[in-house]
């Protein structure tokens, strides 16, 4: 069985004893509960992972769920459609499952934990393990979060693509973050910045798994997210990478829109808009 299928039936699980058991003692007299489930669903114009194109720069729907103790352990999931570049051997979906701890210390907040990146009906050697921590903290009316994500060695992330003798190697992988968020006072908008650095496998992996395609790159972005109406919030980013055409010959036409030949690289700067709905 499938780590994605089994993902799906136990959050299911999960997310409904909460609910039942409050129902069954009474709204009225039940304790709040240890256990908090929330999510998201979101339309985007483009799905970007880390500045790239997951949907050929077309639209993507995607959706989360997270279920968390009251000790600060959490569970959760996270899906989207995909589309070019990041089929992986035939999948049309990426889900992932997430395991992590997040407390508050003081003004900081620590994050950590794992995800892992599954892409059901795609080829086998696509999923990918990658531990993650984040520190949260405040500087004025700004939130400040710098994040560290590492892949251990792992042969979907091997180099299958660059030059021969490096075929088959298993590689890892180092994701670093930059992020910035502060209020506009008198107003519903958050401006938001970020910057990140990958380092890992230069090329591809045995069905297009890569998390560093051209072995190192810079992606940043800046938007705004506008608190639009209860529970809705409109985001619009512009999004860039300093991955040039040279930098991703190798990696041609996998890297380009519609993988054509010539065709608009996927990690071309891009204004992405987006709509997400919170519960």
């Amino acid at each position: 069985m499938r780590f994605s299928t089994i993902l799906l039936g136990g959050l299911s699980l999960v997310a409904a004893t909460p609910a039942f058991a409050q129902d069954s003692a009474g709204a009225d007299t039940a304790p709040p509960s240890p256990i908090t489930v929330s999510g998201s669903a979101a339309i985007l114009t483009d799905y970007r992972l880390r500045g790239v194109s997951q949907t050929n720069k077309n639209a993507a729907v995607q959706a989360a769920l997270t279920v968390a103790h009251e000790s600060g352990f959490y569970i959760g999931t996270f899906a989207s459609n995909l589309a070019g570049w990041g089929t992986f051997g035939g999948a049309n979906m990426e889900l992932d499952g997430i395991a992590g701890y997040k407390h508050t210390y003081g003004s900081a907040t620590v994050d950590a934990g794992v995800t892992w990146y599954t892409y059901p009906g795609g080829a086998s050697e696509t999923d990918v393990v990658e531990f993650f921590g984040r520190l949260s903290g405040t500087a004025g009316p700004a939130t400040l979060t710098a994040g560290a994500y590492y892949a251990p060695k792992q042969t979907s992330l091997g180099n299958f693509s660059n030059t021969s003798y490096s075929r088959g190697q298993r590689w890892d992988n180092v994701y670093l973050t930059g992020d910035g968020a502060a209020g506009i006072p008198g107003t519903p908008i958050t401006a938001k910045a970020h910057i990140g650095y990958s380092k890992g496998n230069p090329g591809l992996g045995p069905n297009g798994t890569s998390l560093s395609p051209t072995g190192s790159y810079w992606d940043w972005s800046l938007g705004a997210d506008v608190a639009a109406y209860k529970n809705l919030t409109f985001n619009v980013s512009y999004i860039d990478t300093d991955i040039t055409k040279s930098k991703a010959a190798y990696l041609q036409p996998n890297f380009s829109q519609y993988q054509t030949a010539g065709g608009a690289s996927i990690s071309d700067a891009t204004v992405v808009f987006s709509l997400t709905a919170a519960f």
